[in-house]
């Protein structure tokens, strides 16, 4: 596995999918993967190109997601704000101090915008203004720990994972609210009032953020657990164990999120596998090895196929939903953390080169393309002629201060994409470690 690393000052960012909902509330509902059960298809039109249509800029990285409700985009930033913003201009129309990184992909319900920040509080905020309805204190946002993790130097010192840049970003379904927290908790509030419903404490962090279907709640820890929970009580319904027997802790969590679909329910862990069980038992179905490649964006199933990036092995794959066969797969040039979003038979998704790449998935071969504009300044320096990494000049050290060093000077220069898009009426959504937020489409395209 490559040596990446989070630069933030306080736990991570949310790898997640700000979606919007189709039907009767798709104006004024929006969170990751679409709706509770992260399903990822947007049914509004594509983008007929990726021009820069307008952009914001924050202070700092963006690599949550935005969420689109109603004609505004929410994003929160790692400046310790959450963003409105026009979704046709991109104009301010207000931002809220969450005193810690917002790396959770906003959530948009009932007139409510909720958000987790890195201070440990969980936040509810009026949609129009931005006012602070309640907030929820858990015992305290944190990153994954291990001794020597992921191989970093020195092996029996316990320090924080560079790779936990997320945080869990919350799903709304039935007037309750559910996130996870770095304080292993998954947790069940009332989305009008904070009030809590239920807790259930996982054997590690939960940074992966909640899939609700039929009655349960599926989530993943850090302790390579899968669990499903009762949506009233908290109670466990059943659990699966991923693969933990990796010394170096560099094969074992999952902070990813799950999507379930036609019984299943389908997810990706660090121990490089992409599982399908069945979402009523939790039998496993089939397992797809990646080779010892995380996958941690969040997988969409589209007529039958799975689709989802990958790290290390540089691939956007599409496998039989079914039986979990590979069906083809594209090249990728640098590793894939954000998810999928589909809209009108097309995929898109970022990757750590500062690029959007459109999939179109019945012709199998890549469309339209976006890249930053740290692609074009520093790929010459950290890329070789084929676009793939040259590790020789970015992983230069094996002690944690040499990888974070290497990712905000090196990597993160390209303008890596972490956030998973958003799509609303032909218009593209997501944010850059390079701080903005990007509004994609075609530029003589007026919001439709």
């Amino acid at each position: 596995m490559p040596r990446f690393s989070s630069f933030f000052r306080a736990a991570g960012a949310a790898l997640t999918v700000g979606l919007t909902l189709s039907g009767a509330h798709a104006q004024d509902v929006a969170m990751f993967g679409g709706d509770a059960r992260h399903s990822g298809i947007q049914r509004t039109a594509a983008p007929r190109n990726l021009d820069v249509k307008w952009t914001f800029a924050t202070s700092e990285a963006i690599v949550s997601s935005p969420a689109v409700a109603q004609g505004v985009v929410y994003v929160g930033s790692s400046d310790n704000f959450l963003y409105a913003l026009d979704a046709a201009t991109g104009a301010l129309k207000w931002k809220f101090d969450a005193h810690g990184n917002v790396g959770s992909s906003p959530a948009v319900s009932g007139g409510l915008v909720f958000v987790n920040s890195a201070d440990g509080n969980f936040y509810a905020v009026d949609a129009t203004n931005g006012a602070l309805k309640w907030s929820f204190a858990t015992q305290g946002e944190r990153r994954n720990t291990w001794p020597g993790v992921n191989g970093t130097a020195p092996r029996t010192e316990t320090m924080p994972d560079p790779w936990d840049f997320f945080l869990s970003s919350p799903a709304v379904a039935d007037g309750v609210v559910y996130f996870g927290s770095g304080d292993r908790h998954v947790y069940a509030l009332d989305a009008a009032t904070g009030a809590l419903r239920w807790k259930f404490e996982t054997g590690g962090v939960v940074h992966a953020s909640p899939a609700v279907a039929d009655g349960r709640v599926y989530i993943g820890s850090f302790d390579g657990g899968f669990y499903a929970l009762d949506t009233k009580t908290g109670a466990l319904r059943w659990k699966f164990q991923a693969d933990t027997s990796d010394a170096m802790h560099l094969m074992i969590g999952i902070p990813g999120s799950a999507t379930v679909a036609d019984g299943a329910v389908y997810f990706g862990c660090r121990d490089a596998n992409l599982y399908a069980l069945d979402a009523a038992t939790g039998e496993l179905r089939w397992k797809y090895s990646n080779h010892s490649s995380w996958v941690i964006a969040t997988p969409v199933v589209v007529e039958g196929r799975v689709c989802f990036p990958t790290s290390d092995s540089l691939k956007f794959e599409v496998l039989d939903a079914r039986t979990g066969a590979p069906v083809f797969s594209l090249p990728t040039q640098l590793y894939s953390f954000s998810s999928p979003a589909v809209a009108e038979g097309r995929a898109y998704f970022g990757s750590c080169d500062g690029k959007v790449r459109e999939v179109d998935l019945a012709a199998r071969r890549y469309g339209a393309e976006f890249a930053a504009p740290g692609f074009a300044a520093n790929a010459a320096r950290y890329l070789d002629a084929n676009g793939k990494l040259r590790n020789d000049a970015v992983w230069i050290g094996e002690t944690l201060d040499d990888t974070i060093v290497a990712i905000r000077t090196r990597l993160f220069s390209l303008g890596s994409i972490l956030s998973t898009p958003a799509i609303r009426d032909g218009v593209l959504y997501v944010g850059s470690v390079d701080g903005k937020l990007y509004a994609l489409g075609r530029a003589d395209d007026t919001q439709r």
